[in-house]
């Protein structure tokens, strides 16, 4: 059974320290303000309420120090550092020495302390740059000193957990799960350090169904046959439990028997057609920012998706949490895992080390969960949305599509929700806030030419020049923003096709894609839309903009 407080449900090594709380910070306001200092609640970021701090205003530097006790280690133990995610560059020093570095805001990072750590009291420092320059991917964090169109309050330094881990000398550093469903088996490849007997154990409500033990050094896969088979299918989690064992290394862990893809323009789960009726959640919390109260708050952003009747969220610019993520893999609901590419720029090939390395991770990190049904590196890639001006790169796209099946073959990649598309992509993915009647002409024109017109998305007169943008005859698409429409503020200044790039207005009112004047003309709109995409038998699913309101963007279901 996987702790309530553990920060990596998928990788649970007993005796862990949670070193969340009260920490000392310091920063200087990034206008040249006098310096602030004072206690701050970890692992929430310093703009947001529940941190103790409040402070919404551009911070560059920050720097967050507390003490911690602790046994040395003996007997060849390592003692392990980790940081969920610190956004932006993190430098952590321990007990006066640097203990090693870490860029990128979204992905976790293990630092080995063993060397550094000494029993009883030790001094902890993180010091974090986060000057969001033109190639640090962002997501909707604001750039400018306040929110505006659809970019939020910025989060800055630490916004996940901070814990601490004991090991054995040899211990399993990452483990890799392969489910096979027709065979109903489990290839399990551990990545161990030193080398030791293998003991792999897997449970099914508590009955063990399979085992596997052997000598394993580096790298070990070993194949497990199940006694019983449980699917993992929307709206039915049926996880497996895995006891992990190397030597004296223990961790818990668990996987979900299932398969997913395309069969022409169905996606399919286990080999059965399934549409995605998807709703859009940013991962934004009014007192916590990018960071949950707890997990009841997690949890009811996905009971409010079911509740609505949908199967699956878009999970937009941000490398969610690992709990939040647990708990969609427990109720069976489909999530695409989305990288925050916004902020770096699309027509730059020198962002691509820094948007490739950090996405790297984020996949690595969430390649076991069977919630995730879909990478989505990219978002909106026609430019930066900051400029209308500047084209994308389209070396950049094909590169981060390539990069994710290089790691991942066994998931659907769509290379770019909306906008451009590189030279290959599982799915032609569109954005359309048109109405009823625009919508509907596109769906039309889908169902009787094989084609799609560049209606649904913004195009300079440039953009068709490249047939590489093109949509291909027979390619599963799939609109994954659509609606958008507010009870209260203004619509959208410019065309409603434009996607979320039209948003990046200088209005900071409340505003929508469209507008409804009460309960009655929303339902009427939202029926139409939905009724359509439903309808098209080439759609292999929809996600509706979206889940709640955020700050100005007053468009949500709730």
């Amino acid at each position: 059974m996987i702790k309530s407080d553990c920060p990596e449900p998928q990788f649970e090594r007993a005796g862990y320290i949670l070193l969340n709380g009260k920490w000392h910070i310091e920063f200087t306001p990034a206008d040249g303000g006098e310096k602030r200092s004072g206690e701050i609640e970890v692992p929430f970021c310093p703009e947001s309420r529940l941190s103790g701090i409040g402070y919404t205003g551009k911070i560059a530097e920050c720097e967050y120090s507390r003490t911690f006790s602790v046994a040395a280690a003996s007997g060849g133990e390592r003692i392990l550092l980790r940081f969920g995610a610190v956004d932006y560059e993190a430098e952590v020093f321990l007990n006066g020495k640097s203990a090693g570095r870490h860029r990128g805001g979204y992905t976790p990072f293990c630092l080995d302390v063993t060397p550094l750590v000494r029993g009883g009291e030790n001094a902890l420092v993180v010091r974090v740059r986060d000057g969001m320059d033109r190639i640090q991917p962002s997501g909707k964090q604001s750039r400018r000193d306040g929110s505006y169109g659809c970019f939020y309050t910025r989060t800055t330094g630490i916004w996940q957990t901070v814990w601490l881990e004991r090991t054995p000398a040899d211990y399993i550093k990452s483990v890799r799960y392969f489910p096979d469903v027709k065979n109903g088996t489990v290839t399990v490849e551990l990545n161990v350090e030193g080398e030791s007997t293998a003991d792999i154990t897997v449970l099914y409500e508590g009955r063990e169904v399979g085992r596997a033990v052997g000598e394993a050094k580096g790298k070990k896969a070993f194949t497990v046959p199940l006694k019983e088979k449980h699917l993992w299918e929307p709206g039915r989690g049926r996880l497996y439990d895995v006891r992990l064992a190397f030597g004296g290394d223990r961790v818990n862990s668990y996987f979900g028997l299932r398969e997913v893809g395309y069969d022409g323009y169905n996606f399919t789960v286990n080999g059965k057609t399934v549409f995605q009726r998807f709703v859009m959640d940013q991962g934004y919390y009014p007192d916590g920012i990018y960071t949950a109260r707890g997990d009841n708050e997690m949890e009811e952003d996905i009971d409010r998706c079911v509740a609505l009747g949908f199967n699956g969220a878009r999970l937009h610019q941000k490398v969610f949490e690992p709990r939040f993520l647990y708990h969609c893999d427990r109720k069976g609901f489909m999530v695409w895992g989305e990288f925050p590419s916004w902020g770096a720029s699309y027509d730059d090939l020198g962002a691509l080390g820094a948007v490739a390395g950090e996405w790297a991770e984020a996949v690595e990190r969430d390649i076991n969960r069977p919630c995730i049904v879909t990478w989505c590196p990219l978002n909106e890639t026609w430019c930066d949305p900051g400029d209308v001006r500047k084209v994308r790169d389209v070396r950049l796209v094909d590169a981060m599509y390539a990069l994710t099946k290089i790691i991942d073959p066994t998931r659907p990649c769509v290379d770019v929700s909306g906008g451009f598309h590189g030279h290959r992509t599982d799915l032609y993915d569109v954005h359309d806030y048109y109405g009823y009647d625009e919508l509907k002409a596109h769906l039309d024109a889908l169902m009787k030419e094989d084609a799609l017109t560049m209606k649904f998305v913004y195009a300079p007169a440039w953009a068709g020049e490249d047939g590489a943008l093109r949509y291909k005859a027979g390619q599963p698409v799939s609109v994954s923003e659509f609606g958008g429409i507010a009870f209260s503020g203004e619509p959208s200044e410019s065309g409603q096709s434009r996607g979320e790039v039209a948003c990046a207005v200088e209005s900071t009112k409340e505003w929508g894609y469209s507008t409804a004047k009460d309960e009655r003309e929303f339902v009427e709109k939202y029926e139409k839309l939905a009724g359509a995409l439903l309808a098209c038998p080439k759609l292999s699913g929809f996600c509706y903009t979206q889940l709640y309101d955020i700050e100005q963007e007053t468009n949500g279901f709730y």
